[in-house]
């Protein structure tokens, strides 16, 4: 995937990844894990690593994922939304960058549809 993509914001992808607690996430984003599990992993407070992921989802580094939970307390996880992220100049000497983004199963593609629905309720 390129960074012409609309979704894609260099400035807002820099500023996150100019943050050392954004990066300590992304390094523990190994699998996907609950804010709390971020939290204490990375020894960040539980509301600045709040911040920190809304900070991530925008640039779209991370994406949140619903747990559908029977009975019925859903919780959310963050996975890392990227397998590799290079930024450089072209030849015209902008700054360019393509990420390279993971193939979705069906799993992922149900969540995605789930966190819309909530966000419309």
């Amino acid at each position: 995937m390129s960074a012409s993509d609309d979704d894609l914001d260099l400035a807002r992808v820099l500023d996150a990844l100019n943050d050392a607690d954004c990066r300590a996430f992304l390094d523990a984003l190994e699998e996907p894990m609950t804010a709390n599990e971020l939290s204490e992993a990375c020894d960040v407070p539980l509301s600045t690593t709040y911040r920190k992921l809304e900070l991530l989802t925008d640039a779209t580094l991370v994406d949140e994922e619903t747990e559908v939970r029977s009975d019925g307390r859903h919780r959310s996880r963050y996975r890392a939304a990227f397998d590799s992220l290079e930024v450089a100049f072209d030849d015209d000497h902008d700054l360019d960058f393509d990420v390279e983004r993971p193939a979705r199963g069906p799993s992922e593609r149900l969540a995605d549809i789930w966190a819309e629905v909530q966000k419309e309720t």
